[in-house]
């Protein structure tokens, strides 16, 4: 019996270990959106400004996996929404961001982490792998962004994308490339002994 007991003690113990893990990887993946989000360079020709955040993003979920990567990007737009300092510089404050003509990109980031992070979850950690689950969320992002401003700005479909997708494509092909090859070296390394 008292064997039972002891393993029973050991379970919670490992239970109660493995949720302050998650618990520290979600904050810790939250704040390091929330450095990643102020690297924003406003761009004269559209409200979207170019950031590091989309790079964030992918990188979460591929390492972090769907569940916790959504996590992670809701606490994101938690904080943001609160009046943290998270998101791209803006003249907008909190809650008003995510109205704003960022807010279809914002909204989809918790999305966008579970879908690279499912794909990236079904197979071996490859770049082919990582780099279709980035493409994948990449896709996902740019299609609500471009959906919102659309409604935001009552644009027709041409001149959203010129606002919110065409002026990003160079830049976002390199994020798309440099999320999956630095989350296949993460997960592919000692350090995700600690993401497991």
């Amino acid at each position: 019996m008292s064997k039972q007991v002891a393993q029973a003690a050991e379970t919670r113990s490992w239970k109660s270990a493995s949720l302050a893990k998650n618990i520290a990887l979600i904050v810790g993946a939250s704040l390091l959106m929330g450095i990643l989000g102020r690297f924003a360079v406003p761009l004269p020709f559209t409200p979207v400004p170019l950031s590091l955040a989309n790079f964030g993003v992918l990188l979460v979920g591929l390492t972090l996996g769907s569940r916790r990567g959504f996590a992670a990007l809701v606490l994101y737009l938690a904080e943001g929404a609160i009046g943290m300092p998270v998101f791209a510089p803006s003249t907008l404050p909190g809650v008003a961001q995510l109205l704003g003509p960022t807010g279809g990109y914002l909204l989809a980031y918790p999305f966008v982490a579970l879908l690279a992070g499912w794909i990236a979850e079904r197979g071996s950690k490859s770049f082919a792998r990582f780099a279709v689950a980035s493409l994948a969320g990449e896709i996902l992002l740019f299609a609500s962004g471009v959906a919102w401003l659309m409604v935001l700005l009552r644009a027709p479909l041409a001149q959203a994308a010129n606002f919110g997708l065409f002026p990003f494509v160079f830049a976002e092909i390199i994020k798309v490339m440099a999320a999956a090859e630095l989350g296949r070296r993460i997960c592919n390394s000692r350090i995700a002994d600690l993401l497991s």
